[in-house]
């Protein structure tokens, strides 16, 4: 790490803190696919810090807003945010080191279930978010809007079809497909529930102590839906997590109909990050949905 950007992370710390830090040991470790990442530790205190370009700095500050948000919401663990920012070229989000990657029993997911539907009782006054953020690398715009239809049709369909005509991607009849989402949202009311907006299998996990945790937010107000949908996507999480999750606030009828159109949105973003192979699998989905 260059003596500007240790210099950064001491003074982040100390204000956080209240206590001088120099750190002296780094581990390294995961952090996804877009950032380096380490532990920061003087011996007796550990930070874990993400590093990238100065360009990456909006991305840190979107990351530290929704972990923000969450951990206000109080209903369940998020990193806490030490803090952010640019130097020797560099930018860094710094936050709480947890004892993550333990393996939860079915209590443990029966509880991250019940938990997630705690943080999707916080409620936004509309759909959106008070400024754009990222969902991975991609820009995700959320500009407020009443209607919940009208946001996932524009804010979240519209915007990734048109980011793929920009990288020369071509999905045969998109702009009437969104007719086909808006008809097939018609009638669901959905509140404007707090949201993870990233949520998989790699974005969450447990403490030591067995703690559901969840990170790496994209957060927005929307469907809680959407998490619910995305949570599915890889494989998904024990169905102890969905029983869980459906005790504490039943999903409204047509849950199955709507997952596949809110898993359309992330097919196009990992299209748009990743490539053809998404693509034709975005293409089948929109058939599949709208018979086109």
């Amino acid at each position: 790490m260059a003596k500007e950007l240790h210099e950064l992370l001491s003074e982040l710390v100390e204000q956080y803190t209240g206590s001088p830090f120099r750190p002296t040991q780094v581990e390294a470790c995961h952090g996804g696919c877009i950032h380096h990442s380490g532990i920061h530790s003087d011996g007796e205190r550990r930070f874990f810090v993400k590093m990238n370009g100065p360009n990456a700095l909006a991305m840190f500050e979107a990351e530290a807003n929704g972990l923000r948000a969450m951990g206000e919401a109080g209903a369940i663990r998020v990193p806490k945010v030490v803090g952010h920012g640019v130097a020797g070229g560099q930018s860094i989000l710094v936050l709480e080191a947890l004892d993550l990657g333990c393996s939860a029993g079915k209590s443990g997911w029966q509880k991250m279930g019940e938990q997630l539907a705690q943080l999707h009782r916080s409620l936004g006054e509309s759909h959106g978010w008070d400024g754009d953020n990222f969902i991975g690398a991609s820009p995700q715009p959320n500009r407020r809007r009443s209607s919940w239809t009208e946001f996932f049709v524009e804010e979240r369909l519209r915007f990734q079809f048109e980011l793929a005509e920009g990288k020369g991607m071509n999905f045969d009849g998109w702009e009437a497909f969104l007719e086909v989402a808006a008809s097939r949202l018609k009638g669901h009311q959905a509140e404007p529930s707090l949201l993870h907006g990233d949520l998989w299998s790699g974005n969450a996990g447990f403490t030591s102590a067995g703690e559901p945790v969840i990170y790496d937010p994209a957060c927005y107000h929307g469907d809680r839906e959407c998490d619910l949908a995305f949570s599915e996507f890889f494989g998904g999480f024990p169905e102890s997590f969905y029983k869980a999750y459906r005790q504490a606030w039943p999903l409204d009828p047509g849950y199955e109909e709507r997952r596949d159109l809110y898993n359309l949105y992330h097919v196009l973003n990992h299209a748009n990050l990743f490539g053809a192979g998404y693509a034709g699998q975005a293409q089948s989905m929109m058939r599949s949905l709208g018979d086109l």
